[in-house]
């Protein structure tokens, strides 16, 4: 059986005006499988070459408060509970309580059902402080669930008040060629973040990049999912190893660029996020991804509406850190909470 047929796909705006009004499953493949094969030899030299940038010690503290206004402060556990959300926004809100010239982070990332619990300790603050509520959702993290499943979950999340939506794509529709499905999937969620006063909730879309095993369908997922609507593309569910990688951040950096310069560049260009997920623990680790989209897409990514970490002990290290640029040492393991 072939999947090159004429099956017309939802007419999102970005695809239609890229590849033409007769957008279908065709159409959507020759796009995605005509993109150039990726160097991985080049990729992962480059990666390795960013790595081992170092910042100036003046230029430390800048990083150290940068990262943590970058973070997407998460729980993702069978076991959250309301008390558990409520002193992570705690936490998200006041990250040291003995430095009040701390920043806050960018959002708090939560299941779904928890969504009334993170708006409800947010109470009014919430968007004088800048922090978002980001939700999973469309059956986080497998995405093995039927479309209507999904979308009501998103639905749900949006009603709730989420302001941003972390879904994840069918990794067994994408790999087995069934392109048009998740761009479909993609789009009707896009649209199942609207809100009743006609504005949506940001859409992160998960690629699940350790479950996608080659450079080239990193690249082709991260162009399917900017061309069906998403306004973030993320790494990881931060639940597959391997999760955020320097190489694949490295390559989803350079796709966005590319659509930011085909899109009109400075001119009025398109901005797309993204979201390294999973395994970034250490201040060490995060200013490598920070030198990175620098040299990649220019600082002015280095904003939250443009790139965040995905993080639950990321935030320990950096307030670590920051004490002992601060103050010359480092605090005893009772300094910061753990998670």
């Amino acid at each position: 059986m072939t999947l090159d047929i004429a099956v017309a796909l939802a007419p999102a705006e970005r695809a239609t005006r890229l590849i033409g009004g007769d957008l279908t499953e065709k159409s959507l493949r020759l796009h995605l499988e005509g993109l150039p094969a990726v160097d991985a030899v080049g990729l992962e030299a480059r990666a390795a070459d960013l790595g081992t940038r170092s910042i100036k010690t003046t230029s430390k503290a800048w990083a150290l408060d940068t990262i943590i206004e970058l973070i997407d402060l998460t729980t993702l556990e069978g076991a959250d509970t309301p008390g558990k959300v409520q002193s992570l926004v705690a936490k998200a809100m006041i990250p040291d309580p003995s430095d009040l010239s701390t920043p806050r982070v960018a959002a708090v990332c939560v299941y779904g059902d928890m969504v009334p619990y993170a708006v409800e300790a947010l109470g009014s603050s919430g968007g004088e402080a800048g922090i978002h509520v980001a939700a999973v959702a469309t059956a986080f993290p497998s995405g093995r669930a039927s479309l209507p499943v999904k979308i009501a979950d998103t639905r749900d999340a949006v009603l709730a008040g989420a302001d941003e939506i972390d879904m994840v794509i069918d990794r067994g529709a994408f790999l087995s060629g069934r392109y048009g499905l998740v761009f479909d999937q993609i789009v009707a969620v896009k649209e199942a973040c609207r809100r009743d006063d006609g504005s949506y909730a940001h859409l992160k879309v998960i690629l699940e990049t350790g479950e996608l095993t080659t450079y080239d369908n990193v690249r082709r997922a991260s162009w399917l999912a900017i061309l069906a609507g998403g306004d973030f593309i993320k790494t990881s569910t931060g639940k597959v190893a391997p999760a955020a990688t320097l190489p694949v951040t490295l390559l989803m950096l350079q796709v966005v660029n590319d659509w930011y310069r085909l899109t009109g560049g400075a001119s009025g260009g398109q901005r797309i996020g993204v979201k390294p997920a999973g395994g970034i623990r250490t201040s060490k680790d995060a200013i490598k991804y920070l030198v990175t989209v620098a040299e990649t897409v220019g600082e002015e990514w280095l904003q939250p509406h443009l790139f965040r970490f995905g993080a639950s002990s990321l935030l320990n290290d950096v307030l670590l850190q920051r004490q002992k640029l601060h103050t010359g040492h480092y605090s005893g393991p009772d300094y910061v909470t753990v998670d």
